[in-house]
């Protein structure tokens, strides 16, 4: 049709190329559009160009693109572009979809400069950690209330997944634990008689090895390798459900994601963490009273009445009470990034491993925290 039709005028006078595109440029003629344009060749480099779009009796977001890229096109070429006669219905579409494909501007010396650039990306991480913690804390609220709606109808807990997990994040990291946290009791044995017996003072490697062990790096120790290995798993798995859409087929069930997925593996962890503490402690305790009596003659039964005298019921608590929020923490940032994982197998790997290290961070400062807490509480 002749009203559909689509054209290019070309001509130079006055030392001015001028180029007048007419009729619809719509979708429906982009194809002719783009050999229209195609086809225009200058007489001569350089020179001024006049683009008048006065006599287009159409304008789309496509016609808009094909002629901002010629514009674009003959500035690059280093022609002085001029875009004249644009109709006020179509102005503000072609200012946005020029002004849409150019970069912006940078300020002159500042995009190579090393310290702006290091303050810039300073800025936007802390930016992006404010926004992180603030949809942590909203998802922790989420998972609360759910929390608090199953406590009024406990039917609808899942206990047969709940047990699963308990039996998945403690039972079957039994053998590590009590590997890694045997091997630390006797390095800190031996590196503590190594020290006091320059003093005469062997004995008080059990008041070392008790007060470190049950109160800090028992529970500490415990929470960084569930971190790493019950946390990533939480981000694994629900983010491999997301990508196969499991997550979005429990929703359309009429299903609760939250109760489903998350609030059992949080339960099982807090349940299943104060108990990996306590076995961890007994660990601890039990490879530096091997390596006490191999190293310093020190006996078992002298080490458990030293063990005794040094610490006491208060000491026991002040680490196993921090192993609930341990738990706590570590299941909410492992569901959390599960359920950000969007639809590809390297976002699902990426977030594993964003998990692990929040994880390992939020249990580090809680546990800070809890030292201050009881220094000030005289604990």
């Amino acid at each position: 049709m002749a009203g559909e039709a689509v054209w290019v005028e070309s001509r130079y006078g006055d030392g001015v190329w001028s180029i007048g595109p007419a009729g619809r440029w719509t979708l429906e003629s982009a194809g002719p559009a783009a050999e229209a344009l195609k086809a225009l060749r200058p007489e001569r480099s350089g020179g001024p160009v006049r683009l008048d779009l006065g006599r287009l009796d159409a304008l789309d977001t496509v016609g808009a693109y094909l002629l901002a890229r010629l514009a674009d096109r003959l500035a690059a070429e280093g022609h002085a572009v001029a875009v004249e006669g644009v109709r006020p219905e179509h102005a503000a579409l072609f200012d946005a979809v020029r002004e849409a494909g150019q970069a912006p501007a940078q300020p002159h010396g500042a995009a190579h400069h090393p310290i702006i650039d290091m303050v810039v990306r300073t800025g936007r991480t802390t930016i992006e950690a404010v926004r992180e913690a603030g949809n942590l804390i909203s998802f922790l609220g989420l998972v609360t209330i759910t929390f608090a709606r199953l406590l009024l109808k406990p039917s609808r807990l899942r206990l047969t997944s709940v047990m699963f997990h308990i039996e998945q994040t403690g039972l079957n990291a039994l053998p590590i634990l009590g590997l890694l946290s045997f091997l630390i009791g006797v390095v800190l044995a031996f590196q503590g008689a190594d020290q006091l017996k320059r003093f005469g003072a062997e004995l008080y490697v059990v008041n070392l090895l008790g007060i470190s062990v049950l109160r800090e790096i028992g529970v500490l120790m415990t929470a960084i390798i569930v971190a790493g290995r019950s946390g990533s798993a939480f981000t694994a798995q629900i983010g491999t459900m997301k990508v196969n859409q499991e997550v979005d087929a429990i929703g359309t069930m009429g299903l609760d994601p939250i109760e489903l997925l998350v609030v059992p593996r949080a339960l099982a962890l807090m349940v299943t963490l104060p108990l990996l503490v306590f076995y961890a402690d007994v660990m601890g305790l039990f490879g530096g009273a091997v390596m006490s009596y191999a190293t310093l003659d020190i006996t078992f039964g002298q080490f458990i009445r030293q063990l005794h005298t040094a610490v006491g019921i208060n000491t026991v608590l002040a680490g196993l009470i921090k192993a609930p929020v341990f738990a706590l923490v570590i299941a909410i940032v492992g569901c959390y990034e599960g359920m950000k994982v969007s639809g590809s197998a390297e976002s699902v790997g990426t977030l594993t491993t964003k998990a692990v290290v929040e994880g390992i961070f939020l249990v580090i400062v809680i546990d800070a925290v809890f030292s201050v807490l009881f220094s000030m509480l005289g604990v």
